[in-house]
């Protein structure tokens, strides 16, 4: 009787341990789904603030290259005013200089 106890017991607690790793088991394969489609909204959210952000910075671009382009104009026509009056104007910066050259 005690060695058939003892089995019984050690039965009980192996089906016991069996049950509650099959329970963990569940509850992940359950989860998962819920976890993929919080990762998702999470992934949109951050994809979202990137785009905002990278369209902010397009925008600014756009505006920084029409002022630079608006100043280039000025100054060439200041440079030929000053030239009209008989006025060498200053050489322009090494930067402006490789600008004029190349474009870049």
């Amino acid at each position: 009787m005690v060695v058939a106890g003892l089995f019984a017991a050690r039965a009980t607690r192996s089906a016991a341990l069996a049950t509650a790793d099959a329970t963990q088991a569940a509850a992940r394969a359950q989860a998962e789904p819920n976890q993929r489609a919080a990762d998702l909204e999470a992934f949109k959210t951050i994809r979202d603030d990137m785009q905002d952000d990278l369209n902010e910075l397009r925008t600014e671009t756009r505006s920084l290259k029409a002022l630079v382009r608006s100043f280039a104009w000025y100054v060439s026509e200041l440079t030929i005013q000053m030239r009209g009056q008989g006025i060498e104007p200053p050489a322009p910066p090494e930067r402006v200089a490789e600008y004029n050259r190349t474009g870049v």
